[in-house]
């Protein structure tokens, strides 16, 4: 059976038309960086998220280091954020001079746990970066809180959770990526809401911060020839915003066909020994980014369980081997092996199998067989 960990082709197969005729009258237009097809992107995806600023760049790494570069920050701040994220959201604290401090997550949804949050506070900290992994929102009602009582600014890592939403005590409901001073996502083709090539954009609700951010990501000038501000060359082709306009118009149902794919995983899961599907918290719609498990049994049986797999032709990965924290090129932050247990444990047991919109109940059966024969077979 032919399938796909993520598979982009069968999904623009569906949409061909649309997408081959928006990319067709750009071409006869001649309109390929900026222009109307980026305005008229970031206008509707700030009308989908309800957001009053959407800012277009050229990747989601980008978003996130024009983010914190849109906050004023300064060397030797520090920024909380999770070691279980992937490396792009450490990196852009580093190259700006900035410390990471690492927190512990919460086994479950993989987000910041909050007690460690609070224990990690520091007069020489000044935000927080919590990660939506996996399509799962963090615990936003708690960081927010944290973050007003302490003065800390909120920057929102919402490349895996692009849709996503959260319900607060209220029964206010908010798009992941618009609770924070500022969201950032990326548009990598593998993403719930991908490009045909690479993107990335900025949300917020707040004027000033929106036209700092736009400065810097053309070059720190609102005007041409006219530099205010340090920035850097960051743009959305117009190409790709023609086709991101598109996809929008298709996001909620592919983030439906992905939670029915998950409901599938977890029944034909439910009987495993030795497992644990993913969690859902009562207040989040989490969008399945990936579908991630637990082999609660450590890392050897996760990665026996992998190479079975693997040699089945069952496509699987894990996200991620590595936590920040131990990567070679972060060492020297001064982290040590067990001084994180709770994220050391965790990425010793992910392990991810095919999740996208277009999977069907057969093969998720037939990826469940090979996994439970996995299992037995590791026992």
């Amino acid at each position: 059976m032919d399938i796909k960990l993520v598979d982009t082709v069968a999904q623009y197969h569906e949409i061909k038309a649309e997408v081959d005729a928006s990319i067709m009258d750009l071409l006869e237009k001649g309109q390929y960086i900026g222009g109307a097809a980026v305005k008229q992107f970031e206008a509707e995806l700030g009308a989908y998220l309800n957001v009053k600023h959407v800012i277009a760049c050229a990747n989601g790494t980008d978003a996130l280091q024009v983010a914190l570069m849109g906050m004023g920050v300064e060397p030797g701040d520090e920024i909380l954020t999770p070691s279980f994220t992937y490396i792009a959201t450490i990196e852009v604290i580093a190259l700006l001079g900035l410390k990471p401090v690492f927190v512990e997550v919460c086994p479950e949804t993989f987000g910041l746990d909050i007690h460690d949050l609070k224990a990690k506070i520091t007069p020489k900290t000044k935000g927080i970066i919590p990660v939506h992994l996996y399509g799962h929102s963090a615990d936003m009602y708690s960081i927010l809180k944290i973050a007003r009582e302490n003065g800390l600014f909120v920057i929102e890592d919402n490349a895996q959770a692009i849709g996503g939403e959260v319900t607060f005590l209220d029964g206010s409901v908010y798009k992941t990526g618009t609770l924070g001073d500022i969201g950032c996502t990326s548009f990598y083709p593998s993403k719930n809401l991908g490009a045909y090539g690479d993107g990335g954009a900025i949300f917020t609700q707040d004027d000033f911060l929106a036209e700092k951010i736009r400065m810097i990501c053309n070059h720190g000038q609102k005007v041409r020839y006219h530099h205010e501000s340090i920035g850097v060359n960051s743009r959305l082709d117009a190409i790709q915003a023609a086709i991101l306009s598109v996809k929008l118009k298709h996001l909620d149902r592919y983030n439906a066909s992905r939670s029915q794919a998950s409901l599938y995983y977890n029944q034909c899961l439910k009987d495993v020994e030795g497992i644990k599907t993913p969690f859902v918290a009562p207040t989040v719609k989490h969008v399945y980014h990936q579908y991630t498990l637990r082999i609660t049994k450590g890392r050897a049986k996760r990665d026996a369980v992998k190479s079975i797999l693997d040699k089945k032709g069952i496509p699987n990965m894990i996200y991620y081997p590595i936590p920040s924290h131990l990567q070679t090129a972060y060492l020297a932050y001064g982290y040590k092996e067990g001084d994180l247990p709770i994220t050391e444990r965790l990425t010793g047991e992910v392990l991810s199998l095919p999740m996208h919109s277009e999977l069907t109940y057969s093969q998720i059966e037939y990826i469940c067989h090979h996994f439970i024969e996995a299992m037995r077979e590791t026992n």
